[in-house]
């Protein structure tokens, strides 16, 4: 009882002693970054709250992309103040989260994430207070909100190159560990003990990899070794938070180059079971197909252009689907609802792992759908299929099947032609269709042998031996 009273009686900034540490400095002759370069919201966060008596800084991503001549898609503020006496300060604040508490300070559709400086948790199961900081069994943080000093939230950030404080005001940066020497030497280094700090919160897995493709640089070597024997731990990682980590992977311009490394470190699998299986039973056409999806996001995130989660996924889930489409068909399923069933089997697997919203499941399943109505073209069909809102996805994606080796019978060509052609020249090409051709058609998967008079009809299944 009376440990408990004491306990109650301290306050949410104590933290266990450590040796104090003194930053390296650098004025602003020493460094690149110019007030200019930065969001005069960002500024304004930080000289009102100065000038209210706290500390604060820009920290993090911001800084250490301004270093690389990078310009930063957002700005993060660190600083002494809680959160609640933050939003006391800013009318146009709102205190978020419950794991991580922090406050989001908005301008307009300008927001500026300001987090109160944090310690590193107390060691001890008795000295931790359930309302602060709590963990799992493996060691993850379930709750951080354990507050500390300056030198304790530099300390406890995951990356040194995250962990650089830059004042607007002095226009000084604060390096506590060593991030300048890092950045200088292109690596991704984790503060302390990698292990412990992979345990804490798996994910760290996932942004190493993140900002080793974004920035170019290596994993630093003992920030690297504890990763492949840990990556399960992403398995207790609530789904809804790997798809957003998912999007920052691929969706950032750098996709070829992540996936590389999720492959390296054996997070792929993790993350993505069943493409992983089909990886390793059909290596070649697998992997053809994921590096030329990734490379045309790529290409399309460098245009400017827009890109959709769904046609993403679509083609890292599409080689694990065709095998379960033959196993349906087998049992005697027609082909349009045996690639519907198998659709939806493997879209609910993969949502148990990272929780695809159903706004991108729909058309992912659409887009699959389509691959089996493509080759329908007698009639009527074609000109309906071109007026369907997914025919557009569903054509890209009958080329990008193209692109790996699929043998299409020359149905992406076909397509491309008809969506060029008059009509009258459209009537000609849809009676040049033999029956034949378009019973037989290229499919996603292989339709099941009819029999016609007691005898087989031969006929070449087409683009069906993806993921066999």
């Amino acid at each position: 009882m009376l440990k408990k009273l004491f306990k109650s009686f301290r306050s949410p900034l104590r933290r266990a002693h450590q040796p104090h540490s003194t930053p390296h400095v650098l004025n602003n002759n020493q460094h690149p970054i110019q007030r200019g370069q930065i969001s005069r919201y960002a500024i304004s966060v930080v000289e009102r709250l100065q000038n209210a008596g706290y500390e604060a800084y820009l920290v993090g991503g911001c800084v250490r992309d301004l270093l690389l001549g990078i310009e930063p898609k957002d700005f993060d503020v660190a600083t002494s103040a809680t959160p609640e006496q933050v939003r006391g300060e800013f009318r146009n604040a709102r205190v978020i989260g419950r794991r991580f508490k922090l406050v989001h300070v908005h301008f307009g559709r300008e927001i500026i994430e300001t987090a109160t400086f944090r310690a590193n948790h107390p060691e001890g199961d008795d000295e931790e207070d359930s309302n602060q900081s709590s963990r799992n069994e493996s060691g993850r943080i379930l709750r951080d909100n354990v507050y500390g000093t300056l030198e304790d939230d530099a300390q406890r950030r995951d990356f040194t190159i995250n962990a650089l404080y830059y004042d607007p005001v002095s226009e000084r940066i604060l390096d506590y560990a060593n991030g300048m020497h890092d950045i200088r030497n292109n690596l991704v280094r984790l503060i302390g003990n990698p292990t412990q700090r992979y345990q804490e919160d798996p994910v760290r897995m996932l942004r190493a990899v993140r900002f080793a493709a974004k920035l170019d640089f290596d994993i630093e070597k003992h920030s690297a070794d504890p990763i492949h024997d840990l990556a399960h731990l992403l398995g207790g990682i609530p789904a809804a938070r790997l798809f957003d980590e998912v999007l920052k992977l691929f969706l950032s311009g750098y996709a070829i180059y992540t996936y590389d490394l999720l492959l390296d470190y054996g997070l792929f699998g993790q993350l993505f079971p069943a493409s992983a299986a089909a990886l390793r039973q059909n290596p070649e056409y697998t992997d053809t197909l994921i590096r030329n999806a990734l490379d045309n996001t790529d290409l399309r995130i460098q245009q400017g252009k827009p890109v959709t989660p769904a046609f993403l996924f679509a083609a890292l889930l599409w080689p694990a689907l065709p095998a379960r489409v033959i196993r349906l068909q087998e049992r005697g399923m027609p082909a349009i609802p045996a690639m519907q069933e198998a659709a939806h089997e493997l879209i609910a697997e993969q949502c148990q792992r990272i929780a695809v919203p159903k706004r991108f499941t729909m058309p992912i399943r659409e887009i699959w759908d389509m691959q089996e109505r493509l080759p329908r073209r007698s009639g009527k069909r074609a000109d309906l299929l071109l007026e369907n809102p997914r025919f557009r996805a569903g054509y890209d994606f009958l080329l990008l099947r193209e692109s790996a080796g699929e043998e299409t019978g020359g149905l992406g060509e076909w397509w491309t032609d008809y969506q060029d052609a008059s009509d009258s020249d459209r009537r000609v090409m849809i009676r040049n269709l033999s029956s034949k051709d378009d019973a037989a058609g290229a499919t996603g998967a292989p339709r099941k042998r009819r029999r016609s008079g007691g005898a087989k009809r031969k006929r070449n299944p087409q683009g069906g031996g993806a993921g066999e």
